[in-house]
């Protein structure tokens, strides 16, 4: 572990991607052993929002050491429940320790029947064995109520309106979070307060204005799940579909990244004096040759192998995130925006 010489702070941004938020498990492991680092606030959505929540919770109970271990236990109830969940009851067994099944007949054939019938037809009485694993790792009350509880921003999308809904730490329950992380074609949407929700991948993924608005910190870490390139043109039905999914789910954060660009332009041109405006220093932590590699199905796989796989993925990008960004925290940008996003 390192040393305490310089410590500093950080906001994370955690995207969503189903069984692929491992990956992002991975990365808040290595974050969090790491005490020259202080997470301000999380913005998160989907997995990435299931993620910031048992983190936080974790940090509550007992700071960065509980926090670890709160998400181990939390990612191998997940794959306990995917294995004998009443909504997927052999799902994982049919992965047999293989990352993707999109070729398989048994997959595409859930894959059909998902595309048929709605949640409200083949799962009737809405029976989500998320929730009861998240009930049993996250005091939502003391997140709520309790002074110094790590500031979540929670993005879900409103079915209705198609805006963006953030829920913040007085706001924050288990339904919040399952809005989150609710996958139309899977789950029935989730009423929040009235009003109904989808994956808040829809419309923010995660959002990025949270966290300038709401924070001290200027340094915003984005751990990416869905790929934002992708080499060749997509030609089966299962692969067009896929793609054009990572193109929804981070079309929300393209726009805000090009935002966030046009500000340090009009900053660096002397078109906004300083202090008007906030500059923002963006880092990103990613493996986009793993999650190329792993077919849509693979999202799905709740296999504690796959899912200790990504973890240590994760674990080893947010290792080489520090070993060659940390000196430039609090001080610039560690991608290039306008290579990347504009």
């Amino acid at each position: 572990m390192t040393g305490k010489a310089e410590s500093k702070d950080i906001n994370l941004a955690l995207q969503g991607g189903g069984a692929h938020g491992a990956f992002a498990w991975g990365v808040l492991d290595r974050l969090l052993e790491d005490d020259r680092l202080r997470i301000e606030a999380i913005s998160a959505t989907s997995a990435g929002a299931m993620n910031a929540a048992v983190c936080a919770d974790g940090l509550l109970r007992g700071g960065p050491g509980e926090a670890r271990e709160a998400l181990h236990d939390f990612w191998k109830d997940i794959s306990e429940a995917g294995r004998y969940g009443p909504i997927f009851p052999s799902l994982a067994s049919l992965f047999t320790g293989s990352h993707s099944l999109d070729d398989s007949p048994s997959y595409q054939m859930f894959d059909l029947l998902s595309r048929l019938f709605s949640p409200y037809q083949f799962n009737p009485f809405n029976i989500n064995p998320l929730r009861t694993v998240l009930e049993s790792h996250v005091d939502f009350d003391a997140l709520r109520t309790t002074a110094g509880a790590l500031r979540l921003n929670i993005c879900a999308t409103n079915v209705e309106t198609g805006k963006i809904r953030i829920f913040e730490n007085p706001e924050l329950t288990v339904d919040s979070v399952l809005a989150s992380a609710c996958l139309p074609f899977l789950f029935q949407s989730v009423e929040v307060d009235g009003e109904y929700f989808w994956d808040g991948g829809y419309i923010g993924n995660p959002a990025i204005f949270p966290l300038i608005t709401g924070s001290r910190s200027c340094d915003v870490v984005i751990v990416h799940i869905n790929p934002i390139k992708r080499k060749g043109c997509p030609k089966t039905a299962a692969e067009i579909l896929n793609r054009l999914n990572e193109i929804s789910f981070n079309s929300s954060l393209m726009r805000e990244m090009r935002a966030i660009a046009f500000v340090s332009d009009l900053i660096d041109r002397g078109k906004i004096k300083d202090g008007e405006m906030k500059r923002m220093h963006m880092h990103s932590i990613r493996a986009e040759d793993l999650m190329t590699s792993l077919g849509v199905s693979s999202k799905l796989n709740t296999d504690w192998r796959f899912l200790v796989s990504l973890r240590d993925h994760g674990r080893a990008a947010a290792e080489r995130w520090l070993d060659g960004c940390y000196d430039r925290i609090g001080i610039e940008s560690t991608i290039d925006i306008r290579a990347e996003f504009l």
